[in-house]
C-alpha cells in the first residue's frame, strides 16, 4: 500500500506512503481517491487531512510513468486533484520537508493548507523540459500573485515556505507537531458551513499589471532558454489563465504538458537526470557496501590542478595537506588558491569569512612525511609515467594502512600505476576537470584490482564535494578523454583537408557546444595534446594523425597562455581572433601533404565531430569501459560541454537514429580514408542493424 488511512476524532488523515519521496504514481493517485470516497461515505468523518509519511509531503510525479500507459491510466492527477477541490468535508493538507512539483499541484487542490516552517515548495518542472501539468501554472498565481508564481514556475527554483508565509498558500504555519495542527484546522472549516474555498475561484488580479510582469518574463528568458521550450510554454500558459479564465488556462496547461512531455528537449533533460543517478550505481558493488573514513586529505603538486583539487575537498570541510617539492611552486599554487577564492567573494557568491575558513583548511608542505595521517591521497603531477612512478613509490611507502591512494592521470594506465605501490586494491583513478574546482565531472577509474570498499568510499565522497561521479574502466584516455582524441582528430583531418579552425569552432558551437576544439584546445594547452600525441604515435604507429598541430606546436603557439594558438589573442584579453599567420600555415600544410582542398559544409563538421564521438564511445561501450551508455553522456553533459537539450552523444545517435549514423559514417570513411579513424563499431552496427538503442 502507498497510501495509509486512519480516522482521529473525525478527522480523516490521508498519508502518502511511498518512500523514498511519496511520489505520486498510479497506485498512490489511486490511493489518495480511495480515501477520500472512504471518508465521504463515513458519517463519523467531518474533515479530512492530507499528509505525507517520512521527511517529505510529496516529491511530486513519478517520473518513470511519462511516455508509459500508467501516465495516463485514470485516476490521472488532474482527476485526484479534481476530487479534492470538489468534496463536500473541508480538506486540509499538511506540509513539511519537501512539496515539490505534483506534490505542490495536489496540495493546491486543498481547501486548506497548513506547512512545517523549513518546508521547499517548488514546481521545477521546468528542469525536466516540461511545465506543471496538473493546474500548477493557473492555481500557484491565485494562491501566491502573478509575479512570484512566474519567477517560481519558469525558473523551477524552490522557495522555502516561510517566505511565502504572507500568500494565500498557507492558512496556518507551525514549529511543531504539524498533524495537530491540520487536525485542529479541519476541525474547525468543518464547523463552518461550506462550501469551502478553492484556489480556482480567486481572482488573478489586476490584467494590465500581468500584461507587465508576464512580457518582463518573456524579455529574462529570451537568451537563456532560447533551446528550451518550456520556459516559454510555462509563461503561455500563465498567460492563458490570466486572459481567458481558469478552466480554458488549465486546457491549455494540459495542451502545453502533452506536447512538451514528447519533446527531445524533454527527453534529453529527463536523460540527464536518470543518467546522473545510475551513475552512482555500480553492478557488482552494492549499496550497503561498507566505505571507509575519509577525515584528511593530502594533495600532491600545486600546479593549477592541484590547488583545484585542494579546494573541493576544503571547501566540503575537509582538512587538506598540499604537498610540493618546491617553495616556490607551492607558493604560486597557494597565491592562485586565494586569488580563486577572492574572484568568488568579489562576485558576492561567497562570503568572505567562508572564505578564509576554506583557506584556513588548505595546510602547505614541502614534505611528504605530512601524507602520513592522510585517508585519502591524491596525485596531481605532471602527465607522464615515470613522474608517477616516483610520486607512487614515496606514496606507498609513507601512507598508512587502508589510505586510499588515487591519481589524477588523464590518460595513462592506471594498472601500471597501482603496480607501482603494494597495495594496488587500495588505487584509484580520480579524474578531475580544469577548472577542478568548477567542473562537475570526476571521473572515477576503475583498475584491475581496486577493491569494492575503495569504489564505494571515492562514489560517497564524490557527492559530498559536489561532483557528478562516472565509473570508467582502464584504457588510454578512460571514457571522456579516450573519446575527445577521435573528435579533436577529425578536427585536424578537416583542417588538412579545406576547414580553417573559426568555421570549425563556430559550426560546432552553433549545434550548442559551449566551445569548439580549436578554442578549447587554446584554452587548455596545445603542448599537453602534442605530448600526448607525442606518446601515441610510439605506441600506436599504425593509426595516422594530421601533423597540422604539431606544426603550430613547434611555432610555439601553445594557446591562451603564448598569447596565440590556433588563434591569436591580446595580453589580458581571452577573446579568440583568426590568426593570419596560422590560416596560412594550415593551407601550406595541406599543399605540401599533396591535399587539394575543397569547402566543408558546416553540416558536414559538425557530423564529422559528433558521429567521431559516438563511434568511439559505441567501441567504449563494447570493450566494457563504460557499463552503460548515459555514463558516456553524463561524462559529456558534466565534463565537455555537449549540449544539455541534446542529451549526450549517445542520445543524440539514438535521436537521430543508429541507422542513419551508420550511413553517413560509412559516406565520411568511402570520401576520406584516414587510416583507422572510421573503422566503425561493432556494437554501433549490431544496434542499427537489429533497430535497437544506445538508451534503453
Amino acid at each position: 500500500m502507498t497510501v495509509d488511512y486512519t480516522t482521529h476524532d473525525g478527522v480523516a488523515v490521508i498519508t502518502l506512503n511511498n518512500p523514498p519521496v511519496n511520489g505520486l504514481g498510479h497506485s498512490t493517485r489511486a490511493g489518495i481517491v480511495a480515501g477520500l470516497e472512504r471518508a465521504r461515505q463515513d458519517s463519523q468523518v467531518s474533515a479530512i487531512v492530507l499528509t505525507g509519511a517520512g521527511k517529505v509531503f510529496c516529491g511530486g510525479a513519478d517520473i518513470t510513468e511519462f511516455n508509459t500507459p500508467k501516465a495516463t491510466q485514470e485516476p490521472m492527477l488532474g482527476a485526484v486533484i479534481r476530487a479534492l477541490e470538489s468534496s463536500a468535508k473541508p480538506v486540509v493538507a499538511a506540509l513539511h520537508g519537501v512539496a515539490m512539483g505534483g506534490g505542490l499541484e495536489l496540495a493546491l487542490g486543498a481547501h486548506y493548507r497548513v506547512a512545517a516552517r523549513g518546508t521547499q515548495i517548488a514546481l521545477p518542472e521546468v528542469k525536466l523540459g516540461i511545465l506543471p501539468g496538473a493546474g500548477g501554472t493557473q492555481r500557484l498565481p491565485r494562491a501566491i500573485g502573478l509575479q512570484r508564481a512566474l519567477d517560481m514556475i519558469v525558473t523551477g527554483t524552490p522557495v522555502m515556505s516561510e517566505a511565502l508565509a504572507d500568500t494565500a498558500l498557507f492558512d496556518k504555519l507551525v514549529d511543531a507537531d504539524l498533524l495537530a495542527a491540520a487536525r485542529e484546522l479541519a476541525c474547525e472549516a468543518a464547523a463552518r458551513p461550506g462550501p469551502h474555498p478553492t484556489l480556482r475561484d480567486r481572482a488573478i488580479g489586476d490584467h494590465d499589471a500581468a500584461a507587465t510582469h508576464i512580457a518582463s518574463a518573456r524579455k529574462q528568458i529570451a537568451e537563456t532558454a532560447k533551446h528550451f521550450p518550456a520556459p516559454h510554454r510555462c509563461i503561455d500558459a500563465i498567460e492563458a489563465g490570466v486572459l481567458h479564465g481558469f478552466d480554458q488556462g488549465l486546457a491549455f496547461e494540459r495542451e502545453c504538458f502533452n506536447a512538451l512531455v514528447q519533446s527531445t528537449e524533454s527527453r534529453a533533460l529527463r536523460h540527464a537526470f536518470f543518467g546522473e543517478r545510475a551513475a552512482g550505481k555500480i553492478a557488482d558493488v552494492p549499496s550497503d557496501t561498507p566505505t571507509r573514513t575519509i577525515a584528511q586529505v593530502c594533495v600532491i603538486g600545486a600546479g593549477t590542478m592541484g590547488g583545484g583539487i585542494a579546494m573541493n575537498f576544503a571547501n566540503a570541510g575537509l582538512p587538506v595537506t598540499l604537498i610540493d617539492t618546491s617553495q616556490p611552486a607551492l607558493e604560486r599554487g597557494l597565491a592562485t588558491i586565494r586569488k580563486n577564492y577572492d574572484n568568488t567573494v568579489k562576485k558576492g557568491k561567497l562570503a568572505a569569512d567562508v572564505a578564509e575558513q576554506r583557506l584556513s583548511r588548505i595546510t602547505p608542505s614541502l614534505s611528504y612525511d605530512d601524507l602520513k595521517q592522510a585517508d585519502l591521497i591524491v596525485e596531481a603531477v605532471f602527465e607522464d609515467l615515470s613522474v608517477k612512478e616516483q610520486v607512487f613509490r614515496q606514496i606507498d611507502a609513507l601512507a598508512k594502512p587502508d589510505a586510499i591512494l588515487a591519481s589524477n592521470t588523464s590518460t595513462l594506465d592506471l594498472n601500471r600505476i597501482a603496480a607501482f605501490t603494494q597495495r594496488p586494491q587500495d588505487v584509484v583513478g580520480m579524474h578531475f576537470f580544469s577548472p577542478a574546482n568548477v567542473m562537475k565531472l570526476l571521473e572515477v577509474v576503475r583498475g584491475e584490482k581496486t577493491a569494492k570498499d575503495v569504489l564505494a568510499t571515492v562514489m560517497k565522497l564524490a557527492k559530498k564535494i559536489g561532483k557528478t561521479a562516472v565509473v570508467a574502466g582502464v584504457c588510454d584516455g578512460f571514457i571522456g578523454n579516450r573519446m575527445i582524441e577521435q573528435y579533436v582528430r577529425q578536427s585536424f583531418f578537416m583542417l588538412e583537408e579545406g576547414a580553417l579552425p573559426a568555421q570549425v569552432d563556430r559550426a560546432i558551437e552553433a549545434f550548442g557546444f559551449a566551445m569548439g576544439p580549436f578554442r578549447m584546445s587554446d584554452l587548455a594547452g596545445n603542448d599537453i595534446g602534442w605530448a600526448i600525441r607525442k606518446r601515441r604515435y610510439r605506441e600506436h604507429p599504425e593509426q595516422r594523425y594530421s601533423t597540422v598541430a604539431d606544426r603550430l606546436c613547434e611555432m610555439g603557439r601553445f594557446g591562451q597562455k603564448t598569447g596565440g594558438g590556433w588563434y591569436d589573442y591580446a595580453a589580458g584579453d581571452r577573446t579568440a581572433r583568426p590568426s593570419q599567420l596560422v590560416d596560412e600555415m594550415i593551407v601550406a600544410h595541406a599543399q605540401e601533404a599533396g591535399i587539394t582542398r575543397r569547402e566543408l559544409s558546416d553540416e558536414e563538421i559538425v557530423e564529422r565531430l559528433v558521429y567521431a564521438l559516438v563511434n568511439e564511445g559505441a567501441r567504449i561501450l563494447d570493450e566494457g569501459i563504460a557499463s552503460k551508455a548515459s555514463d558516456i553522456d553524463m561524462v559529456y553533459l558534466t565534463g565537455y560541454g555537449f549540449p544539455l537539450w541534446r542529451g549526450g552523444p549517445m542520445l543524440y545517435a539514438d535521436t537521430v537514429g543508429l541507422a542513419e549514423v551508420e550511413r553517413a559514417i560509412g559516406r565520411y570513411a568511402a570520401a576520406q580514408p584516414n587510416g583507422d579513424a572510421w573503422d566503425i563499431a561493432p556494437g554501433l552496427v549490431e544496434r542499427a542493424t537489429q533497430g535497437r538503442r544506445f538508451n534503453g
